[in-house]
């Protein structure tokens, strides 16, 4: 099994401070420019990269997500592309972990043992299947563990003690928690509601919780880095590479500075 989440994990724990999970979309603005925007997140501080893979009917997602996909869709996105793209991105950076998050059916017209193959050679070390529940583990999760890859399950506001066990069951990397019910994006939640979550979660599991969902300012992803392992930002960025023009790189890597700066400052706030 593939450690750099885990160690990514450990560093922060050992630094006193949460992990900054950023999420975009693969292919976008075009697939010729991803790389610079994997960068930008390195540069600005990201810990762990997901990495999203463009499908035309992307449900839990906003409609700043629903709109990265359809630009990289029409920009000509592949998935050997987006194989390409991580590969690139692993020789630049060996240690960032990066994790592909989609939906099963872009996996399945590759084949899940093909798919869990390729990805474990373009140095992937983790897959987020949005639509495939956990009773249905045999459809993806074995072929991923085959390749020693992460299966990162969501846990929800509904998952309730009942159903824990078997969304942790086969689950590794870490737990994404989606802190709303509904689609990215769009509100955020409450921070008491997610403290009680993650509390109740974690005395189920010994895996890193990162809660995203709803997640766009330095403020909001200062209150959940106090509460959780990691915080995932996701529409914020890609709203900010559907719109900015040459200074793509830069900008991104100012918007997630200010995020990463946030997450590492807020346990030293909470305890001054």
């Amino acid at each position: 099994m593939s450690d750099r989440l885990s160690a990514r994990f450990e560093k922060c724990r050992e630094e006193g401070r949460a992990a900054l999970v950023t999420f975009v979309t693969g292919g976008d603005p075009t697939p010729a420019r991803t790389g610079e925007v994997l960068d930008a997140l390195v540069a600005g501080g990201a810990d762990i990269i997901e990495l999203g893979m463009p499908f035309t009917d992307p449900m839990a997602d906003g409609p700043a997500i629903q709109e990265a996909n359809l630009r990289a869709l029409a920009a000509g996105i592949t998935t050997d592309a987006l194989f390409a793209i991580a590969s690139d991105f692993r020789a630049r950076h060996p240690q960032v972990p990066l994790v592909l998050m989609g939906y099963f059916n872009t996996i399945d017209q590759r084949g899940p043992e093909r798919f869990a193959a390729e990805a474990k050679a373009a140095g992937v070390d983790g897959v987020i299947c949005v639509d495939v529940p956990p009773e249905e583990d045999d459809v993806l999760g074995p072929q991923l563990r085959a390749e020693g890859l992460h299966l990162i399950r969501l846990a929800t506001p509904t998952s309730d003690d009942k159903r824990l066990p078997a969304i942790l069951n086969g689950a590794s990397g870490f737990l994404y928690y989606v802190a709303v019910a509904g689609i990215t994006g769009t509100r955020s939640a409450a921070e008491g509601e997610v403290a009680a979550a993650v509390a109740r979660i974690k005395q189920a599991t010994a895996l890193p919780v990162a809660v995203g969902f709803g997640v766009r300012t330095p403020d909001q992803a200062a209150s959940m880095a106090r509460l959780a392992d990691g915080v995932v930002v996701g529409s914020a960025i890609v709203e900010l590479v559907g719109k900015a023009g040459g200074n793509l790189a830069r900008e991104v890597e100012t918007l997630v500075g200010g995020l990463s700066r946030a997450v590492r400052d807020a346990r030293k706030q909470e305890a001054a």
